[in-house]
């Protein structure tokens, strides 16, 4: 095809890629990138690679930069991205001769790999700390109805009594796994990639465990190939999220059918609802049904990340670099607006507790412990008092029974008539097994429906919250030890 040659960039690269990306890493990158040149330059001082006039040089153009802020550096067309453009700008200011030497030992592959997950950090441990935040308001809240009888459901239809408590308890034992994973994430994610340089390392001698310590990485990423070839550190980010995601969406599932008229368990704070322009009754609980459009987009951004790793050559890619930016903080972003809004939710629930009290044994949900019963008191084998039970039930719903119209004498007559055998049970004992309240106390087994037992459980996610909280204080002072590490090192350069 003919056409007149062009200068780099094209205009719809630059257009489509080039210009959005530089807006992205200005976001995202550029504390990060501020902090990783000083240590790199401290790091470069340290092995006597450069100078001391040359370190001095190259920090006082970091602070100059730093000073200026980002207002200065807009993007300009042929400047490939912000690394071109601060290099540039240290360079103008540092002069050629030392402005030059802060590329020594290392490559744009190590440095933005190393930008990415410095950038991940805060995002990461926002998502831990919003996440906490959210089990500690379901903890409470589930504390506040240990004794809230209500309807558990399987198969989306009545099955037994349980409690609010109880099925709080079992939403935090995901929740916790949630915390593990993100937790797991971010360790995956705290690992410098510097001094891998573009593949194989460099010849200068240079201090891979400085670099690491002085940006707060636990470790180096030992494989200089890895440093530049990884993305499960983005695929651990991702994995975290999208199960997040799918846990709060079935929990979701459940709230939007409990603040249903026809279920009438919950009642939305007024902060939450939205009125109809037509209908003068609606108490629309919009608040729910964004949370959830929030979940499905975190879960297609973390699928899309997924998806973008997959069958890409094993080493330095834009698939994994720039292209990765959007889903990657996208999905942190939407996983913490959906986590505090979801703690607010929670703080201003309102339940209704005898409205469930009264639900909780409708549907004949308490006859399996009528049915356990007869074996403890009769003596008889489950499968046959389950048949007698079953002929019961199917008596009730014929003639339009409710739970408390049925009698011990009912039963006999069940009994006698499906397998011929002659049936006694006190009416009180009778009675007793289709009591909700009896049936809840019945189930005292560890992790069982029972208030005590449920207790015990919510003491577990006491302490399993506390831990999580303790690791993020250690991670908030670790990091912030290595940023006073390498302050005090550029403020000695600089004296």
């Amino acid at each position: 095809m003919s056409g007149a040659p062009s200068a780099f960039p094209h205009p719809l690269y630059d257009k489509y890629v080039l210009k959005p990306f530089y807006e992205d890493a200005k976001a995202y990158y550029y504390a990060p990138m501020l902090a990783a040149n000083r240590a790199h330059v401290v790091m470069l001082r340290h092995c006597q690679i450069i100078t001391r006039e040359n370190a001095t040089a190259l920090l006082k153009a970091l602070q100059q930069v730093e000073d200026m802020g980002l207002d200065e550096l807009t993007y300009q067309s042929g400047v490939e991205d912000l690394f071109f453009a601060m290099e540039g700008k240290l360079i103008e200011m540092a002069g050629a001769a030392y402005g030059g030497n802060l590329q020594l030992g290392r490559s744009r592959n190590d440095l933005g790999y190393a930008l990415t997950r410095l950038a991940l950090r805060p995002a990461m441990l926002n998502a831990a700390e919003d996440l906490l935040a959210l089990r500690k308001s379901l903890h409470a809240f589930a504390r506040e109805h240990l004794e809230t009888l209500m309807p558990g459901y399987t198969h989306t239809q009545p099955a037994q009594p349980t409690t609010m408590a109880h099925y709080i308890a079992g939403l935090l034992s995901s929740l916790q796994r949630d915390s593990a994973r993100i937790r797991f994430a971010f360790q995956t994610n705290n690992q410098s990639p510097l001094g891998a340089a573009a593949l194989t390392g460099t010849g200068f001698p240079i201090d891979r465990h400085l670099s690491a310590r002085l940006l707060g990485f636990d470790d180096i990423l030992h494989s200089t190939y890895d440093s530049i070839g990884a993305s499960d550190n983005l695929t651990d980010v991702a994995s975290a999220l999208a199960t997040l995601g799918v846990n709060l969406s079935r929990f979701s599932k459940d709230m939007l059918f409990w603040a249903t008229q026809e279920s009438g368990a919950i009642r939305l704070d007024n902060s939450f609802i939205q009125i109809s322009s037509i209908m003068p009754q609606k108490r629309n609980p919009v608040a729910l049904e964004h949370i959830r459009a929030r979940i499905s987009r975190m879960i297609a951004l973390s699928q899309g990340i997924v998806i973008q790793c997959h069958n890409i050559p094993y080493g330095d890619t834009q698939d994994i670099e720039d292209e990765l930016i959007p889903p990657l903080f996208g999905a942190l972003e939407a996983a913490r607006a959906i986590l505090q809004l979801y703690r607010a939710v929670i703080d201003t629930l309102e339940v209704n507790v005898e409205h469930l009290r009264q639900r909780a044994a409708a549907g004949f949900t308490t006859v399996t412990e009528l049915a356990d019963t007869l074996v403890r008191e009769c003596d008889l084998p489950f499968r046959e008092a389950h048949t007698i039970v079953s002929a019961l039930i199917s008596q009730a719903l014929e003639q339009g029974l409710a739970p408390s119209d049925l009698t011990a004498d009912m039963l006999a007559a069940a009994a006698a008539g499906q397998l011929g055998i002659e049936l006694s049970l006190d009416e009180a004992l009778f009675k007793r097994a289709l009591d909700p309240r009896a049936f809840i106390d019945a189930r005292d087994l560890p992790g069982g429906a029972a208030p005590r037992a449920t207790a015990a459980v919510l003491d577990l996610q006491n302490e399993s919250i506390a831990a999580d909280g303790r690791w993020l204080e250690t991670v908030h002072a670790s990091l912030a030890a290595a940023e006073r590490q390498l302050r005090a090192a550029v403020q000695e350069l600089m004296a």
